[in-house]
């Protein structure tokens, strides 16, 4: 145990004297805003008033340290449609939403699945924006489909890596890869996620106020599929 101390001791040191924290706005940085810019002017094919909502994540959205090594990683954006939206099963549908979502929201509920922390998602309602006051009325689908995990449709550059359709900038050496994710947009924290609050961790991170933070803010349900689901019926489906 002592032994494993002093490494971790050693290792924060490490990365304590060798990164900075980040004195301006990077080139990566500003890949990252034109990516996300250029993410929220997209339109599914099939919705022309829908649209995508971007939230830049990992080690670029969190502006704290400059890597080591220059071009080494990636950036990370994940992506919601604004007429999508995951609740918990057997909640009411909510009256009133964020301004980005749109005047038509379908709404998904998360249902269990057999593997902890993996739900389905199920179509129960549509809700539509009353001119009125701005609130939402619903109607109720008795057998909602289910929301099939994303499938790309890859181009050049492009290529699967997890639940991301990853982009190599072959050629552009100033240029990231980026690894771009869709999900649903989920306002509330899902039963099926307790456990994260209240796990071990080791070294007391983060902290409560950081999870808290997290927690208020709900979380996206991601497409992907549980090792033991690849064969099975239900992969198009399983998300987590």
């Amino acid at each position: 145990m002592a032994d494993e101390c002093d490494v971790s001791k050693i290792v924060t040191t490490f990365l304590f004297n060798t990164c900075r924290l980040v004195p301006r706005l990077t080139e990566r940085h500003v890949q990252a805003v034109i990516i996300g810019s250029n993410t929220a002017a997209l339109h599914p094919d099939d919705e022309e008033e829908a649209s995508w909502t971007p939230l830049t994540t990992g080690s670029v959205a969190e502006f704290y340290i400059e890597p080591m090594l220059p071009h080494v990683g990636d950036i990370d954006l994940m992506h919601y449609l604004n007429t999508m939206l995951a609740i918990q099963q057997g909640h009411p549908p909510p009256t009133q939403l964020p301004v980005e979502f749109h005047c038509y929201v379908y709404v998904y509920e998360l249902i269990d699945s057999h593997l902890p922390g993996y739900v389905y998602l199920q179509l129960r309602y549509l809700l539509t924006q009353r001119i009125d006051n701005g609130k939402f009325d619903y109607v109720q689908y008795e057998d909602g489909l289910y929301e099939p995990t994303c499938v790309y449709e890859l181009e050049d550059k492009e290529h699967k890596h997890g639940p991301a359709m990853s982009t190599d900038f072959i050629g552009e050496p100033s240029l990231l890869s980026v690894d771009a994710v869709r999900s649903v947009r989920c306002l509330q924290w899902p039963l099926q996620a307790t456990d994260c609050q209240i796990r071990h961790r080791n070294y007391g991170w983060p902290d409560s106020a950081t999870l808290e933070r997290v927690v208020s803010n709900g979380c996206d349900v991601v497409g992907v599929a549980h090792r033991q689901c690849r064969q099975d019926e239900w992969m198009g489906i399983c998300v987590r």
